[in-house]
């Protein structure tokens, strides 16, 4: 039966790696998109929100920039497989961050999904982009 099922494990990589940059795109889109489109005077009024946020947390606002890059940018990338592995170590080492700084006060039910999200980062980390993915098609995995 495991022999039967290793043939769909490539599958079973593109399914993490979709749902992981799904995840990604939709809480990284807030943070670099401001609500009513562009304009010329508001172009960076979210990532700039976000990063003060990420000040008042205690952590370097810098670090705002890095994270909004990681999820939106990160989760993009993810989607189609291009460069798998550093996007998946960057969503990784949010996460943590995620759990450590802001989620640790809720408990396991308040962290339980950064915690998946984790796992998914991690697992593609070690597993890398899969079959399906433009990583692959460079050469890159």
């Amino acid at each position: 039966m495991s022999r039967w099922l290793n043939r769909f494990q490539p599958w079973g990589v593109l399914v993490l790696r979709l749902v992981l940059g799904i995840a990604m795109v939709v809480h990284g889109y807030p943070k670099v998109i401001p609500s009513g489109a562009f304009r010329s005077s508001q172009t960076f009024a979210a990532l700039n929100r976000f990063a003060h946020y990420v000040g008042t947390l205690g952590l370097p606002y810098w670090l705002g920039y890095v994270a909004a890059f990681a999820e939106f940018v990160g989760g993009i990338c993810l989607l189609l497989g291009l460069f798998t592995r550093f996007f998946a170590f960057l969503v990784t080492i949010e996460m943590l961050v995620a759990i450590a700084v802001v989620t640790r006060h809720h408990g396991y039910s308040g962290s339980e999904y950064p915690l998946a999200l984790t796992a998914i980062a991690f697992m593609l980390l070690l597993s890398g982009p899969g079959k399906a993915a433009v990583d692959r098609r460079m050469g890159f995995s």
